[in-house]
């Protein structure tokens, strides 16, 4: 058995204009029924993502039978008709430009569904940052059970210190064939990307090999078994190849499907140390509650020395500590006490991105607010280790319009 994330035979569109083809991930924009006209709008009729997935903003409408069943015969239109060009056994360097200016590096390849669980207490060697809501991957089901293509949105995370996966690709981009270079529509950035194959996929193999003997050292004195990957974004993406996967097995039992296209899902690969890579904290507020008996409460789970956090509630402010012993971060004490405390108490908790927001909401009566300190990038992999999934909304990786746009495919029978 060869790596957990290996080279693929990819698919790329030829001869089409890419700024139109390029399609944003579909979770994205959800509320916004306009940023979806406007991409038809742009697209047209030539070929184009959007003609090939299915935005969540359309799931549960009165025609998303109708649509999946065009998206899949648009998908074999393209494929008969030779809009692809295919890139066999390669990955895919790409560059990112987000709208600070920032360059964000990863690679395109396929990963193995069988090192893939996203339940929870998993101890495989890929796993979810969050909770999967196992209520959102049907939908996705319905979508991907007849398409004979795979364009995906997931960023998998690697947790690379020393820089020695993606970054050594990164140092000789310019002697690879570059396979595109334009702006993304609805503004996207900027994307570049370089195939890279032969030598340098074998080379990129080996260094991966060789991470993957000695990433258990990482988490030395850590509770938990180590884990190689995490996925940091499209992880309902992720789980619902992963469960055709498995139907696909039930489906043909004692049939060797090894080999078979579907156990794999193609992804692109993230250093967390890139310099680019940014996890902004998400803050709570709990709102219509007596903030006197919750701050009281919440003393249960204070400890000297622990993770510090402000609290505002109306013109009152202070500094909560809390317990370390209870989670490897601040969100996860947090978010469990206010799961628990909730339960028999009055509240309702909201997420807040941004700090003068939060503090500002937090000046409403009946309400508290909880100020959370930035995750540091190496608490990523040791709180999944340590605690299972994350809390929800523990962290922001990047804006809207920074999120993977579908460019790449991949045949998925």
């Amino acid at each position: 058995m060869g790596n957990i994330f290996q080279p693929a035979d990819i698919l790329l569109p030829k001869d089409c204009d890419l700024e139109k083809w390029a399609v944003i991930a579909c979770d994205q924009f959800t509320s916004d029924a306009a940023y979806w006209e406007r991409v038809r709008a742009f697209a047209g009729d030539g070929p184009s993502a959007i003609h090939l997935i299915l935005p969540e903003a359309e799931l549960g409408t009165e025609g998303e039978a109708a649509r999946v069943e065009q998206i899949n015969r648009t998908m074999a239109a393209y494929l008969e008709n030779g809009v692809f060009q295919t890139y066999d056994s390669c990955y895919v360097y790409v560059e990112r430009t987000l709208q600070n200016g920032a360059v964000r590096k990863g690679l395109i390849g396929k990963l193995d569904l069988d090192a893939y669980d996203y339940r929870p207490g998993a101890v495989s060697a890929i796993r979810a940052t969050e909770k999967t809501v196992t209520e959102r991957i049907p939908p996705r089901q319905r979508v991907r059970r007849g398409a004979p293509i795979e364009l995906p949105h997931i960023l998998m995370l690697c947790d690379d210190h020393k820089k020695c996966l993606i970054e050594p690709v990164a140092a000789k981009k310019d002697r690879l064939q570059k396979l595109y270079d334009f702006d993304l529509m609805e503004g996207g950035g900027h994307i570049r990307g370089w195939l890279v194959t032969g030598g340098d996929a074998a080379a990129f193999d080996a260094a991966l090999t060789e991470y993957c003997a000695h990433v258990g050292e990482k988490y030395e004195g850590l509770e938990g078994t180590p884990m190689v990957f995490a996925v940091g974004d499209g992880n309902h993406s992720l789980a619902t190849a992963k469960s055709c996967y498995e139907e696909l097995k039930r489906q043909h039992p004692g049939e060797d499907l090894s080999g078979h296209p579907a156990r794999y899902a193609l992804v692109e690969l993230e250093n967390i140390h890139d310099e680019a890579q940014v996890f902004e904290p998400i803050h709570r507020i709990v709102l219509r509650t007596g903030p006197e008996k919750l701050l009281e409460a919440l003393e249960g789970v204070c400890a000297p020395g622990g993770y510090p956090v402000r609290w505002y509630s109306g013109e009152q402010s202070g500094t909560v500590t809390l317990d370390p012993a209870r989670s490897e971060l601040a969100v996860g004490v947090l978010q469990a006490f206010l799961d628990e405390y909730l339960a028999g108490a009055p509240g309702e908790i909201d997420y807040i991105h941004d700090d003068d927001a939060l503090i500002a909401l937090s000046r409403q009566e009946g309400a508290v607010g909880f100020l959370l300190p930035a995750m540091e990038k190496s608490q990523l992999f040791r709180g999944v280790i340590r605690d299972g999934a994350l809390p929800r909304k523990t962290f922001s990786m990047g804006h809207g319009r920074e999120k993977r746009y579908y460019l790449e495919g991949r045949k998925i029978r």
